[in-house]
């Protein structure tokens, strides 16, 4: 990734490797249902890793959730989420996130890379609001922030759906995909 100079002042930044904190960290998603409400779930269990330079727009991210964790608190649902009409969770169990590069555009971070899901790959950007920094009573130094993007599931091979009686389908195909993260710095 080339790089400009730049003058980026966020209180509190270090450089090094950070391990995401799964027990303050969330990734989430809603998607409409029935054409007139939301449905919303999460993948419990996630990894992710930041590498950030001494510019942060030298920073680098990778993350996975495991597709078997999905739960949208309907454990129906939920089983027909893993199977072959939706992410295939047997033969594809991870979705992948591995960033491309951070920029600055409006005054707002983004963080472009390509996210995988069911064997396919295609470049999404996440737009990444920082809440700041600071040590946990235990010493530990942790940054937070959310990232949040809008993909069309059916880009993804994510194509089931039923047409309803009322007009319309069951499943939107875009999904709302929000991260809250905390992550400790584990090297500087």
């Amino acid at each position: 990734m080339t790089t400009t100079e730049t003058t980026i002042e966020i209180p509190g930044y270090r450089a090094g490797t950070w391990k995401i904190d799964p027990t303050h960290s969330e990734v989430a998603f809603s998607v409409r249902h029935l054409m007139i409400s939301k449905v919303k779930g999460k993948f419990e269990r996630f990894d992710a890793t930041f590498e950030t330079g001494a510019d942060p727009l030298d920073s680098r991210v990778t993350a996975t959730a495991e597709v078997a964790s999905i739960n949208t608190n309907e454990p129906n649902r939920d089983a027909h989420l893993r199977t072959n009409d939706f992410f295939q969770a047997e033969q594809y169990p991870t979705i992948e996130f591995v960033s491309t590069g951070v920029r600055v555009e409006g005054g707002d971070f983004k963080v472009d890379g390509d996210l995988t899901i069911k064997g396919v790959t295609k470049p999404v950007t996440f737009d990444f609001d920082f809440g700041g920094f600071g040590t946990d009573p235990y010493g530990n130094y942790k940054g937070g922030a959310t990232a949040k993007t809008v993909i069309n599931r059916e880009d993804f091979g994510l194509t089931w759906n039923a047409t309803l009686e009322t007009g319309g389908v069951l499943v939107g195909e875009q999904v709302t995909i929000t991260i809250e993260l905390q992550a400790a710095l584990v090297q500087e």
